[in-house]
């Protein structure tokens, strides 16, 4: 499944909703493929962080290295 930027404009209760329902998709199998600038709903839904600049990956973190990636990773989203 292929979800771009799902959160987008939406209300804080709604994008709730859809991380649930994410989770529980992954959960039942499904592969989802989530494009999203929202870092914070991403971190909590994503098993693979992949970072682009200009169409092209340049950096893929775990999940499970988010927290000690965060130095690295804020050079690339300037937060």
């Amino acid at each position: 499944m292929l979800l771009d930027e799902p959160t987008e404009g939406l209300a804080p209760v709604i994008v709730q909703q859809i991380g649930h329902t994410i989770r529980r998709l992954k959960a039942e199998g499904f592969t989802i493929l989530l494009v999203e600038q929202n870092f914070r709903f991403a971190a909590s839904v994503a098993d693979r962080h992949y970072v682009m600049e200009r169409g092209r990956i340049v950096d893929h973190i775990p999940a499970d290295r988010i927290a000690a990636e965060m130095p690295r990773l804020k050079e690339h989203l300037g937060v």
